[in-house]
Parts: structure tokens; C-alpha cells; sequence
């Protein structure tokens, strides 16, 4: 998709259900075009953007079926959102890391000026979804590979890892309230955004 505009910049969104789209209409109205609007608002330049992903996937299926299509050519901007399927399916804190520091390493070669966004992973505990004793446990251990994926960001230069999530807002939720809402994804990006300018 684009966004109009002068001298168009180039944004990845590679990830799991969320560069997808799933839970809006239209990637227009999910996280890659809202992520594109907030950029060309910021910046008064044109976005072309791109997703690359599929639901469900970690970061091990992200580098063995995606990443190789993400890092044909260059962008400008390059968001990843990926680590709630780990969480989900318990991956160790050790093969967490080693995936991320392996994308983060080729998104860079790819494209070596672009601001690599990471997300921060969802707040399990505040899905009305999940019940107890689960979504905090997944929230616990959601938690443990943040820490490690941050500490990793922080050391790669030209990326930066938003911080966690504030609480979601009425409307955040699509109707399987699991997944991010056109509003919810809007809220996001714009959150994102935000914080990456406050952080210079």
C-alpha cells in the first residue's frame, strides 16, 4: 500500500498476525497502513509500505519462510513485531534471543540506514480472553523474553524497542478479543510512533 506524498519513504512490516492484518477489514486499516499515515505525518514525506508475515508465526518461522522475501531489497523504515506465538508456545528465553538477534543482523544488511522498530510483546494479563492462572503465566514469561529481546535492541544501533503497551482502550479488541481491532491497530501505531520520536 502507499500513502501520498513527496519522495516516498520505503516501510517493512514484517511479523506474526499483526503485520498480517487479522482483526481488520483491510492492511489499509491494520498496522501497516496506520503505521505508514503516522510516518508520513511526521515526517511530511509519501510512505510505501509493505507486510510480510502470517498469523501464528514466531520468529523461527519467521526467519526460515519470510525473512529471505523481507531482506530482498532496502527500506527506510522496518517494523517487526514478533515474540507473542513464542510466548505462546513456551520457547526458551535462549532460542527467543538467538532468533531475533539473527533478524535483527540480516533486516540490517538489507537495510543498512533504515530505523529498525521493535514491539514490545502484548500484556497478556489484561486480555479478558485468557483465563487464570494462563494469561499470567504467559504474561510472566512474555515478560522474561522482553527483557532478553530489549537488552538486545538497546545494543543494536539504529533500532529501538517500544516500551510496554499502556492499558488497551475500549474498542483496542477485534470481536475474537485476542487481536487488535482497526481502532486497536491505529492506537498502536500511533503509540509506536510516538515513542520512537520521543526517543529521538
Amino acid at each position: 500500500g502507499a500513502v501520498a506524498g513527496p519522495r516516498p519513504l520505503g516501510l517493512l512490516v514484517l511479523g506474526d498476525s499483526t503485520a498480517a492484518g487479522v482483526g481488520a477489514a483491510t492492511q489499509d486499516e491494520a498496522l501497516p497502513g496506520h503505521l505508514g499515515r503516522q510516518l508520513a505525518a511526521r515526517t511530511g514525506r509519501g510512505v510505501n509500505w509493505r507486510a510480510v508475515g502470517k498469523n501464528g508465526a514466531d520468529a523461527r518461522e519467521l526467519i526460515e519462510r519470510y525473512l529471505d522475501d523481507a531482506a530482498s531489497r532496502p527500506y527506510d523504515f522496518v517494523f517487526l513485531s514478533v515474540g507473542a506465538n513464542d510466548a505462546l508456545g513456551i520457547r526458551s528465553r535462549g532460542a527467543f534471543v538467538r532468533d531475533i538477534r539473527y533478524l535483527l543482523a540480516r533486516l540490517r544488511a538489507a537495510s543498512p540506514d533504515a530505523l529498525i522498530m521493535v514491539s514490545s510483546l502484548p500484556a497478556f494479563f489484561r486480555f479478558e480472553l485468557l483465563p487464570q492462572p494462563l494469561k499470567y503465566t504467559l504474561y510472566l514469561h512474555s515478560r522474561s523474553l522482553e527483557d532478553a529481546a530489549r537488552e538486545l535492541v538497546a545494543r543494536t544501533p539504529g533500532a529501538h524497542m517500544s516500551p510496554p503497551p499502556p492499558p488497551y482502550t475500549d474498542g483496542f479488541f477485534a470481536s475474537d478479543l485476542f487481536h487488535p481491532s482497526a481502532q486497536g491497530y491505529r492506537d498502536w501505531a500511533r503509540f509506536a510512533i510516538d515513542d520512537a520520536v520521543a526517543s529521538g
